[in-house]
């Protein structure tokens, strides 16, 4: 008795007892079906087994229409099959079933064909067109919306699930908040960086008396459009407790993320957090000036958050777009995805979820003159740092972890840092006896500090510590007051969501690892309402590891152009940095 139970829970078997009474109209289920009842010798396999078992209560949809593939996959599907012309489109009779990943399609791709059944990915199907929306601009003649962000406008309002990735300047907000009104959103969750809370503030009461509520800390507040940052969020959602959660609580109808590049770390605790809020919610906008920070990996997350087929599967995206392949680091596989292949087939599958338009193509702007200043470095704490961190790299079992490498040469970094201060003020003091103001910045607080002293009251700061009505302050005071003439800020922290286009020149201090965060920075100034030229100044001991750092910072600039339509070039951020400059002993 026991081992008819057994036998009565594997799979085979319970499929062929499906199999004996079944009469739907899933053309594979009848096939296997057939060839039990007519060859003696047949055994059903798993494979076969589980899709029964599956699938047999599911009822076929009858398509009977010609639908277009993606042409990519259409050419690879020519290779791969060795067919002698590319199929553009595909006949499907009937959706036999459906996973989170493929359609098993009865159909054809060619008319001389005969109908037979087979996988096909939903990446190669190319998605339908975009809702065609009419909308009335001549309500908003206070503050009527640019052209530019007209389309931006219209891109959003036809879209559930979209990046606008337009470069900074551009006014994504305005259209963001213009486009929240024309779809009559109830509710609007605003997920953003804690320094763009009061900009996202202002930029909603332009346009609308609706209640706006600023989150902080513990202390929830309702409203119609809630406003909270990225910080604070595991405060008011808890994956494993939804039901109380109160972002659910609120029924959002809208969802818009703010330099969604945070969150392109699949990994990271935040994005985490934000992926499921935002699947929870379903209308979702993301915004960034930099949807790729260094390579397509980084750009993962983000289609994979609006549903854009190239990431409907994981491993084939890697192997596609990042050169990605598998590795044995004791008894684990290890998966290397840090490479760059296809870019412009990655540019131009991902268009119909992606706007993305640069301000010299939109906008009559002045010019943006980036200048490197090499300078030379004597230092013999330089060269000790140095040779200490050699010697340690060499003994160290420690050094394979970038982490660890990365903290080892934050010291050195930050000796670098100061001893280039006298050059920047050097530079900024040229600017300024220009009549002309000027933008410094720098990732290190002890420079910072050291820049004000000198500079004294016609300076105003902008850190991490400082509260937001305070950082508006040092922002308005820069924009509006005539006898402050530098603004220094920490590059984290005010880089990015601010506009100083009261200045016509910007200085990095020192560099970061991630070539967003200069482009970010670069324009603050640069932007629209700038009405001259920005010279844009990089100060560079070339003899030392920032010599290194500024050319690979170049080199992954051209990854993110050639995905992000900006040029044709062609390139491989952290991992490279670390491994050339341990290389250069």
């Amino acid at each position: 008795m026991q081992e008819q139970s057994v036998k009565s829970n594997i799979p085979e078997i319970r499929a062929l007892r499906i199999l004996e009474t079944y009469e739907g109209f899933n053309n594979y289920i009848l096939g296997i079906k057939k060839k039990v009842e007519t060859q003696k010798h047949f055994k059903i396999t798993r494979p076969q087994s589980d899709y029964v078992l599956d699938f047999h209560k599911i009822v076929p949809k009858v398509a009977r229409k010609w639908v277009p593939l993606d042409k990519y996959f259409s050419k690879r599907m020519m290779e791969d099959k060795l067919l002698t012309r590319q199929p553009e489109q595909i006949y499907v009779e009937k959706i036999l079933a459906e996973k989170d990943k493929a359609f098993h399609i009865y159909g054809k791709l060619f008319e001389s064909e005969d109908l037979h059944d087979f996988w096909l990915p939903r990446a190669a199907i190319v998605p339908n067109k975009e809702r065609v929306v009419e909308i009335d601009y001549s309500k908003y003649t206070q503050r009527p919306p640019l052209e530019h962000q007209k389309e931006a406008i219209r891109k959003l309002v036809s879209n559930d699930k979209f990046i606008l990735a337009d470069d900074m300047g551009l006014g994504k907000t305005t259209s963001t908040v213009i486009a929240s009104l024309e779809i009559k959103s109830k509710k609007v969750l605003i997920i953003c960086p804690a320094s763009l809370k009061i900009n996202w503030q202002r930029e909603i009461a332009n346009y609308t008396d609706r209640k706006v509520s600023i989150v902080e800390g513990k202390n929830w507040e309702s409203g119609d459009y809630v406003i909270v940052n990225y910080d604070i969020l595991k405060n008011f959602y808890d994956p494993k407790d939804i039901k109380n959660s109160q972002i659910i609580n609120e029924n959002f109808d809208l969802v818009v993320v703010d330099e969604a590049h945070y969150i392109q770390n699949k990994q990271a605790q935040r994005t985490k957090l934000v992926n499921d809020i935002c699947k929870k919610i379903g209308r979702i906008w993301l915004l960034t000036g930099t949807p790729m920070t260094s390579r397509p990996i980084n750009y993962f997350n983000l289609l994979d958050l609006v549903d854009s087929p190239v990431a409907w599967n994981w491993m084939a995206y890697v192997r596609r777009y990042c050169e990605g392949y598998q590795f044995k680091v004791g008894n684990r596989k290890v998966w290397k995805v840090d490479g760059a292949s296809n870019l412009e087939e990655l540019r131009d599958r991902t268009k119909p979820q992606v706007l993305r338009r640069l301000k010299q193509d939109i906008l009559d702007l002045p010019d943006k003159i980036i200048t490197p200043v090499y300078l030379n470095l004597k230092s013999k704490q330089y060269e000790a740092l140095m040779g200490e961190y050699y010697d340690w790299y060499e003994s160290s079992e420690e050094s394979k972890s970038l982490t660890v490498q990365f903290s080892k040469l934050m010291k050195v970094r930050q000796i670098i840092a100061e001893e280039k201060i006298k050059q920047t003020i050097e530079v900024a003091e040229n600017v300024i006896e220009q009549g002309k103001k000027v933008i410094i910045f720098t990732n290190f607080t002890n420079t910072l500090n050291q820049i004000k002293e000198h500079f004294g009251k016609s300076a105003v700061t902008l850190d991490g510590s400082m509260s937001k009505p305070a950082r508006q302050n040092s922002v308005d005071q820069f924009q509006e007051n005539d006898k402050i003439k530098v603004f220094i800020g920490n590059l984290k922290a005010a880089g990015v969501g601010i506009t100083l286009t009261a200045a016509e020149a910007v200085i990095m201090n020192d560099l970061s690892f991630v070539p967003a965060d200069h482009a970010q920075a670069e324009d603050r100034a640069y932007r629209y309402g700038q009405k001259s030229n920005v010279s844009i100044f990089y100060p560079l001991f070339d003899n030392t590891i920032e010599g290194v750092i500024y050319d690979i910072l170049n080199k992954k600039k051209n990854i993110i152009s050639t995905v992000m339509g900006d040029n044709e070039d062609k390139g491989g951020i952290l991992e490279e940095i670390l491994n050339s400059i341990s290389r250069r002993r």
